[in-house]
């Protein structure tokens, strides 16, 4: 059974995630993969994947954590968001056994991820809120190695079950889709007040590295005065060293009746991100070294450069900056690893 429901008149409410569906035994809710039995909610996705890969860190994205190293990534099937542009459609909106190919319990997981020499594990390509028992698993199993967990992740969900999800994770990406309520309740089937919650929650509240991702897709979320309000909104909310990723879209699933976003677009939200205060801004889905790479807030040193998914310059000691001497936010090694662009499939052997 799953851990977070409640029995409502001879029926069971998923508390998991905003919607709440409310189901009678056999149906699913939303996201497909949690379903009603005689006695609760199951996940019935627990175990089982999509496929494992080690990527480099930088594919999640994060700038802060652990560069250049490898991460072992795995996702199952489902999402809980809707969105019409979804660029991993054929996973997060797969029925349950359609791609889950794949079967490895948390332990198996994290003693393969330490084999491979990766320094975390990442629940990513769908959403991990909808298998989160899975993934709280999954991560206290590497703890116990002593390995990271990362979240890839929009957010959508709830306490309590937040305040263990994002207990269990070293480091979360958060989508911020966009900064309209029109926008999720239209493209996305949510709702972007309860988004903002978790996000400031999860900075403010947790010892979670937090980053956070916007892909700029034209004429839905890329206007100056959205950008300016949002980017606004995360300085005043979070803070200015929280990293922004503003990414390129590109026409896919549902939401293929625009182009590709103009680069002058991600240099122009890029502009105004750093006008609001933000100290750490990046553009991505594009090769643009300038604003990929990482500078100090208080001298303007290039700390950490980068060309696409590979470090170039490494000039941190200690988490600081090797010019100046300011901390730069984050989680570092000594050492930046040396994984680079490489992505490894791999299958997992059962214990």
């Amino acid at each position: 059974m799953t851990r977070w429901w409640t029995p409502v008149d001879g029926r069971f409410r998923c508390d998991l995630c905003p919607r709440e569906c409310t189901l009678s035994p056999g149906q699913r809710g939303f996201c497909f993969v949690r379903q009603a039995t005689d006695d609760g909610i199951e996940l019935t996705t627990y175990g089982r994947s999509s496929g494992f890969c080690v990527d480099p860190i930088e594919k999640k994205p994060l700038a802060h954590f652990l560069p250049g190293t490898p991460v072992l990534s795995f996702g199952t099937a489902g999402c809980n968001l809707g969105c019409r542009f979804c660029q991993n459609w054929d996973i997060s909106k797969a029925r349950r056994d359609d791609r889950l190919q794949d079967t490895a319990t948390p332990e198996a997981i994290a003693a393969e991820a330490e084999r491979l020499g990766c320094r975390s594990v990442a629940y990513t390509y769908n959403d991990p809120v909808i298998f989160a028992e899975y993934a709280i698993d999954t991560a206290e199993a590497c703890r116990e190695r002593g390995m990271r967990s990362v979240a890839v992740t929009a957010g959508y969900i709830r306490p309590p079950a937040r305040d263990a999800f994002f207990g269990a994770m070293d480091a979360a990406n958060i989508d911020l889709k966009a900064f309209t309520d029109g926008f999720y309740e239209k493209l996305c089937f949510a709702r972007l007040p309860e988004v903002l919650e978790t996000i400031a929650y999860a900075v403010n509240e947790t010892s979670c590295w937090v980053e956070l991702t916007t892909l700029l897709i034209p004429g839905a979320n890329d206007s100056e005065a959205e950008i300016d309000r949002m980017t606004s909104w995360i300085a005043d909310t979070l803070g200015p060293d929280v990293p922004l990723h503003l990414t390129a879209f590109h026409p896919d699933f549902k939401l293929d009746d625009r182009g590709r976003t103009p680069l002058d677009t991600l240099l122009r939200s890029w502009r105004i991100a750093k006008a609001n205060g933000l100290h750490h801004v990046y553009t991505g889905n594009v090769r643009h070294p300038a604003t990929a790479a990482t500078r100090c807030a208080s001298c303007g040193e290039e700390v950490i450069g980068r060309d696409g998914y590979v470090v170039t310059r490494w000039n941190l000691a200690g988490g600081a900056c090797g010019a100046c001497g300011a901390p730069l936010a984050g989680v570092f090694e000594d050492r930046p690893g040396s994984w680079g662009s490489r992505r490894l499939p791999v299958r997992i052997p059962a214990l």
